[in-house]
């Protein structure tokens, strides 16, 4: 966490500048730290909504290094230069997604400061590290402990286009919300859509062999092949996502027991039924040459004894369920290379 990186930094040598709050759990850690308002000599005001907008901390991101005149100016202004800039910003997806947040509360956790000193700091990148993403602290500290205090060129381009990225999908998800408030008719569909997607997989192959693809998903999405949980089996190729997909947007189509067989992204077999058992029974017998090595899908659970009966009589290459109890998945173990992915349907 912060508190592990901020002592990695020191450990390099790092003079620490924080906002409040993080100041007061490093503190709490053992870590030395300047509180930001200290260091401009302005204090956080409006309920912090004005912390870290000051000359005193943009200048010390956005100078140039390699510029005179940008240094002269610091300077003659008493501005230190910062080199490494490390921002969380306010959980704005997290507090729109509770049921009971409205538009006063959403407003308040749309972070200002935050995106700022991202923005500034990726700008610079020349001579600033900007970290956005936890999973980027490790990294970072290792290569200042093996580059004699510094990060090279490309780890600092490569994390600016993150910052760049991360600050582009927070924007998206303010507008994307914002817009969903306007709930009258002339506003039924939004004057613009914005959709940010996360690299999940880069496949073999493509297609076919001599293409490339990688397989990219919402991250808040919690529909799709892309927010399914693979409990078993082999990397799902490019066809395995097109076929999956195919057959998980024909089976949540129906609300009764159903069950939609797919090859080559077709539907050779789909039935709707009283029980699992039946839909995939009538499903099956609707083209049952064609079911084989095809991808299963079932709008609801499957109990053991039918995941006994298909791997029984088939091959298949990915089944998709909504939810899995453990006999059943105990029972598709023994075919190991069966690909199950569950969830995606919105239950």
């Amino acid at each position: 966490g912060v508190v592990d990186f901020a002592l990695g930094l020191v450990e390099q040598g790092v003079e620490l500048l924080s906002t409040g709050g993080t100041a007061k759990l490093l503190r709490a850690a053992g870590v030395e730290v300047t509180e930001v308002a200290d260091h401009t000599g302005f204090p956080e005001m409006m309920d912090g909504r004005v912390k870290t907008l000051h000359p005193k901390i943009h200048g010390g991101i956005l100078a140039r290094r390699d510029n005179p005149e940008h240094l002269r100016q610091i300077a003659e202004q008493q501005i230190p230069p910062i080199d490494l800039v490390v921002v969380n910003l306010y959980p704005f997806r997290e507090t729109v997604s509770r049921p009971d947040c409205d538009l006063a509360t959403a407003i308040e956790n749309i972070d200002i400061g935050g995106p700022s000193m991202l923005r500034a700091a990726a700008k610079n990148c020349h001579a600033v590290t900007v970290v956005v993403e936890n999973d980027d602290f490790q990294p970072v500290l290792e290569e200042l402990r093996s580059n004699g205090g510094s990060t090279t060129e490309q780890t600092r381009l490569r994390l600016a286009a993150r910052a760049f990225a991360h600050s582009a999908g927070y924007e998206a998800a303010i507008a994307t919300w914002l817009q969903g408030q306007l709930n009258d008719d002339e506003h039924a569909f939004a004057e613009t859509f914005q959709c940010q997607l996360t690299r999940a997989q880069v496949m073999r192959y493509g297609e076919n062999p001599h293409q490339q693809a990688a397989f990219y998903v919402e991250p808040d999405s919690n529909a799709g092949i892309g927010a399914t949980e693979q409990l078993q089996g082999k990397e799902l190729s490019f066809n395995n996502v097109a076929d999956a997909d195919a057959a998980l947007e024909c089976v949540v189509a129906f609300a009764e027991p159903a069950c939609v067989i797919v090859k080559h992204a077709n539907p050779c077999g789909v039935a709707t039924a009283k029980t699992p058992a039946e839909a995939y029974e009538l499903a099956y017998q609707t083209d049952s040459t064609s079911a084989f090595g095809g991808i299963i899908a079932f709008n609801q659970p499957i109990d053991a004894a039918l995941a006994q009966t298909i791997i029984d009589r088939q091959f298949l290459e990915v089944l998709l369920v909504p939810s899995m109890d453990a006999a059943t998945a105990e029972v598709l173990a023994a075919k190991p290379n069966i690909r199950v992915l569950v969830g995606g349907q919105r239950l």
